[in-house]
């Protein structure tokens, strides 16, 4: 999978991490397995050394909240996106197959950090985070949204069930009717569902997916920015649940102008 923009492996302590030339108004990065066990809150010094970094308790859900969110609750919040309330904000999301997205507007310098998996982007999480940009000031032609590396569509196996109901997100079927739904989604140019030899199960692009999503509610393609990598296939670089059942992560984090 690759896009006309630009990824560039960057380094901080001789540790490697990606950026992408979308987002080349903020400070950014999606951090990779070499980084382990360092949280978002050492993380950010990579970008600058007091700048604070806000992250959540991910919960596959589309619950999308503000840095003043975090800190009222005294830290400890249950959401799947994060987005800027000012300046000199970081936010974070952590992910080890799912999809991390740093989603920036160079207009007001807002930023936001999503996690994104199936769950998540069944229930629009993305489409969430850039209703909050909106709402707060942001123009869709403004907005720059780039999915970090994720498990790609080729080696994610799922139940035929659960590509339905991802699917419905973007092409109007009846859900109870999955295989017309996945016969529908087939038709869709790089269809996000790939064949799988297993009965009853098939292959899911979820970055696709989530693209698609952002298309239909206006977002252009020259906006939006998947990374050529995948997790599950890339050991060296990152951690993948699906590989090895790890319960590590590697975290994705951007700065607020």
């Amino acid at each position: 999978m690759s896009d006309d923009h630009t990824w560039k492996w960057q380094q901080w302590e001789g540790l490697p991490y990606l950026t992408c030339s979308l987002l080349a108004d903020f400070q950014h990065g999606f951090f990779t397995r070499q980084f382990h066990p360092h949280k978002p809150e050492v993380l950010v010094k990579t970008f600058h050394p007091s700048v604070p970094a806000y992250r959540v308790k991910q919960v596959h859900g589309n619950k999308v909240v503000f840095p003043g969110d975090i800190e009222a609750a005294g830290g400890e919040v249950e959401a799947d996106g994060i987005v800027t309330q000012k300046p000199q904000q970081s936010v974070w999301a952590a992910t080890a197959d799912c999809t991390p997205l740093l989603i920036g507007d160079p207009a007001t310098g807002r930023v936001a950090a999503v996690h994104a998996g199936w769950r998540g982007t069944a229930q629009k999480i993305v489409l969430e985070a850039i209703a909050r940009l909106q709402a707060e000031g942001s123009s869709l032609d403004n907005i720059r949204v780039a999915m970090g590396p994720a498990i790609e569509g080729q080696v994610y196996q799922v139940g035929e069930r659960v590509a339905a109901e991802v699917a419905t997100t973007i092409i109007s079927h009846d859900a109870s009717d999955v295989k017309k739904i996945l016969t529908a989604l087939r038709q869709i140019p790089n269809s996000p569902i790939l064949h799988d030899s297993e009965p009853g199960r098939v292959r899911l692009d979820v970055r696709r997916v989530n693209q698609l999503q952002l298309e239909k509610a206006g977002m252009v393609a020259a906006r939006i920015a998947i990374a050529p990598y995948c997790t599950y296939q890339q050991p060296e670089y990152f951690f993948s649940y699906r590989r090895r059942r790890e319960k590590k992560v590697q975290w994705s984090g951007i700065i607020g102008n």
